[in-house]
């Protein structure tokens, strides 16, 4: 699935990043189908969620608050979202072919 799942990164990286002025976007406790247009950067400030491709009920990624984690573009998946989610995120400019 090639999910990316830095636990706990430092305080400095993030910074680097600029991950606190990235915009917000939060959700309740649920299911959510969703494909990424374009890979995603995004930092959970709450929450937990597993993530599974299209078609799977077994196959996994799991989340949550004070994770930073990258999602590929084209990745057609379902949020099974078990706590609030509320997190920074950015997308990757558009690539031009």
């Amino acid at each position: 699935m090639n999910i990316i799942v830095e636990h706990n990164p430092s305080s400095i990286k993030l910074s680097e990043l600029g991950v606190m002025s990235w915009p917000k976007w939060s959700c309740q406790p649920g299911k959510y189908a969703l494909v990424f247009e374009e890979r995603e950067t995004c930092y959970l400030v709450k929450g937990k969620v597993k993530v599974y491709p299209k078609g799977s009920s077994s196959e996994f990624v799991e989340f949550g608050a004070g994770d930073l984690v990258t999602i590929p573009k084209g990745l057609s998946c379902t949020w099974e979202v078990s706590l609030f989610i509320d997190k920074h995120y950015k997308f990757d400019p558009p690539t031009s072919l």
